[in-house]
């Protein structure tokens, strides 16, 4: 049985197969068409995937378009609810033909994917988004085949249209750049009267989960931070960060302190939905909540492509590696990529499959060595970046804990942040506050680039190499050959 999973008209469209419970492919619509973000499908991504698992035997949405159709009713968005050509039969019979599409309902697509992949036969799980058709905020336990849904928290309530409003509202794009306000926010300063008027401004004092007193759909440009003057520099705007970022976290943690009282039977979590991107939140959970916490590395929306192909399948898939997507063939070129490291020089890699996910892993990643003082500088102004913001290292996984102060045993996916024990040595992958976004890699996760960084330390005494992914701002990571030889030529970066 061949199960074609699909998220598209939203954002960041995404599609996966899955064939008798094996992930044949999954990808990133945006990889394709160039369009960073994009909501659209296209021709190239349907060949690729049918190239690896033919023509689909089901289709699977990630979403029900009319209950969604009665939010935006709700709403006022007159015209998403009336355009024909955002009803999902509509819009995709140029690609599937007349097969019928099956509708799985978003949080159910998000709960799907995190729990078909883990390594958890019972497990809570923990769905926090902007929104699905209704819902924003679920809590579910699941065992074996089965779900159970036991909280749900419903539309405008919402903890990440919150946080993507003061994205904008800190001048950012929202639905994009939540990643630079949680970056933002380390250079700011916690301050406990401050963070108290924000939660004044906009949320309910009540034992209420995110109560929050406006709808924030539309943003929040309406707010004025009367508590700093927008004097032109950047203080105020990492002050407001660090406070947002700060009930972010508490909210988060309300959340899963109800998971515990609500799903007594494991302590397995699940954590999925554009929330669980929030990699220092994340790290508070794993340490102080659930140490057995497993989350997809695409645990947004593109990642419910996969989800509900998985609903649908109904038991656990075989999901071993994040490397789903577009094949570059040949080896890992991890031998030219080694001798222009030990040059002092910054290196592409664009190799074998590419990521599932909005982070390089290793196979489409601009590379450094991590320990010069100037290294995150020159990367940054080649990715066209704000200085501020450092670079992730993947380290080999035997040695994570002598130089970070892991959250958890292994982090293989950037999905944790970790205090640096030696930020002096390692400057470039270490934010303001001394903590790393960490990769760990073992042979296992990814023989060629664990290759690659075993041989850097045999000559280096360095067991990590800074890794960021493999475009420019604003722009889709690398997916082809050709993609990268453009990216060479255009930014003059070497890419292999």
């Amino acid at each position: 049985m061949k199960i074609l999973g699909i998220n598209s008209l939203n954002h960041d469209a995404a599609i996966a197969m899955i064939q008798d419970g094996e992930v044949m492919f999954a990808g990133h619509s945006e990889r394709y068409s160039g369009i960073k973000n994009d909501s659209n499908l296209n021709s190239p991504i349907f060949s690729d995937c049918y190239r690896y698992g033919g023509k689909p035997d089901k289709v699977v949405y990630f979403e029900r378009p009319w209950l969604k159709k009665v939010r935006q009713l709700r709403a006022g968005q007159y015209n998403e609810v009336f355009s024909k050509t955002n009803l999902p039969s509509y819009y995709l019979r140029d690609y599937i033909g007349n097969t019928k599409i099956e509708y799985v309902q978003h949080h159910q697509s998000h709960a799907a994917a995190g729990y078909y992949t883990s390594p958890y036969e019972e497990s809570a799980i923990v769905v926090i988004d902007a929104i699905g058709e209704f819902e924003t905020c679920t809590i579910w336990y699941a065992w074996g085949s089965h779900f159970e849904k036991r909280y749900s928290l419903k539309y405008p309530k919402s903890l990440g249209l919150w946080y993507s409003a003061m994205t904008q509202r800190l001048g950012l794009k929202p639905q994009e750049d939540e990643y630079i306000l949680m970056g933002m926010a380390g250079w700011g300063t916690v301050d406990e009267e401050l963070k108290q008027n924000i939660r004044n401004d906009f949320f309910i004092d009540s034992d209420n989960l995110i109560d929050l007193k406006d709808n924030l759909h539309k943003g929040c440009l309406w707010w004025n931070p009367k508590y700093y003057e927008d004097d032109g520099s950047d203080e105020w705007k990492f002050n407001i960060a660090a406070n947002v970022q700060a009930i972010c976290e508490e909210e988060i943690v309300k959340v899963f302190e109800l998971t515990k009282l609500l799903v007594p039977e494991t302590d397995n979590c699940v954590y999925m939905g554009g929330v669980a991107l929030n990699c220092v939140a994340n790290s508070i959970i794993a340490r102080d909540h659930y140490p057995n916490l497993w989350i997809l590395p695409n645990p947004g929306d593109a990642g419910s492509s996969l989800g509900s192909a998985a609903y649908v399948f109904g038991e656990h898939i075989n999901w071993t590696s994040p490397f789903t997507g577009y094949n570059i063939k040949g080896r890992y070129p991890w031998k030219k990529v080694l001798d222009e490291l030990l040059d002092g020089n910054i290196v592409g890699v664009a190799s074998g499959r590419a990521e599932f996910g909005p982070r390089a892993l290793g196979n489409r990643s601009l590379l450094a060595d991590p320990r010069g003082k100037e290294i995150k500088d020159k990367v940054n102004m080649i990715k066209k970046r704000q200085k501020f913001r450092p670079f992730a290292p993947s380290v080999l996984e035997e040695h994570a804990h002598e130089i970070f102060d892991m959250p958890v045993r292994k982090s293989q996916f950037m999905q944790f942040v970790a205090p640096c024990k030696f930020p002096d040595k390692y400057p470039a992958i270490c934010h303001i506050d001394n903590t790393s976004r960490v990769q760990t890699v073992s042979k296992e996760d990814n023989p060629g680039y664990y290759k690659l960084i075993n041989e850097f330390y045999k000559k280096t005494g360095c067991p990590m190499v800074l890794n960021t992914s493999l475009n420019i701002k604003g722009q889709p990571i690398v997916n082809s050959y050709l993609d990268g030889v453009a990216f060479s030529k255009k930014y003059g970066v070497k890419v292999l």
